[in-house]
């Protein structure tokens, strides 16, 4: 499958016009990444996060499985979470400062490696201090990568990996329990879309949501 900038634009629009949470979740692109990084936020907007990574299946996401782990981590001491929270938004931010210094100092440098991949990675970092939380793994980790910084991460899920396979370079089957290097591989072939469609991460997530419902991707 080969998407064109008509179709980023088409499956944008009908992103915003159709799904159900596409309202609050604007809101949370807006205003979680100051509040989560400045500390600013209750226990109800850290669970948001986490119901809002099942929730967006609109109950076609197992109900027994979802319940579980919304309510474990709601039994996490706040402590914790803001803890957590903030080590995974320094990991980020350390990062971006880092790559940008790489790049001002060195000719023709961007801050990868010589084999083309992040010399910094930040998400492992970032989801190293996310998943050590109970109930946290890579894919709600990745949830919260996206209220941290939605400019550059997505949410990984079966549904957004597939729809990848079709359209970019990733050749491998979703994994039963992504690992931090699984999601490596899964944000290289986001930031592939990204650069052929010159689009950001938000974009690129709208577009593989969209393009999971019409294929009729599973959860």
């Amino acid at each position: 499958m080969e998407l064109t900038a008509d179709d980023v634009e088409r499956y944008v629009e009908e992103y915003r016009a159709e799904e159900p949470l596409y309202p609050v979740e604007q809101e949370g692109i807006e205003t979680l990444p100051d509040a989560l990084r400045d500390g600013e936020y209750g226990p109800r907007d850290a669970e948001w996060v986490v119901r809002w990574y099942f929730r967006r299946y609109l109950g076609e996401y197992p109900h027994d499985e979802r319940a579980e782990i919304e309510d474990q981590f709601a039994d996490v001491e706040m402590g914790r979470v803001k803890a957590a929270i903030a080590d995974a938004a320094d990991a980020i931010d350390d990062a971006v400062e880092s790559e940008t210094h790489t790049s001002e100092s060195l000719s023709g440098r961007t801050g990868r490696s010589d084999d083309g991949s992040d010399a910094h990675p930040a998400h492992a970092a970032a989801l190293d201090a996310l998943t050590d939380l109970p109930a946290v793994d890579v894919r709600v980790g990745s949830a919260f990568l996206t209220f941290l910084d939605p400019d550059t991460y997505v949410p990984i899920g079966e549904r957004e990996w597939e729809i990848l396979r079709d359209v970019s370079s990733l050749d491998r089957s979703y994994p039963t329990s992504p690992s931090i290097e699984d999601y490596g591989r899964f944000l290289e072939s986001v930031r592939e879309i990204e650069n052929r469609l010159e689009t950001d991460a938000r974009t690129t997530y709208m577009v593989l949501w969209r393009l999971s419902k019409e294929d009729g991707s599973t959860t």
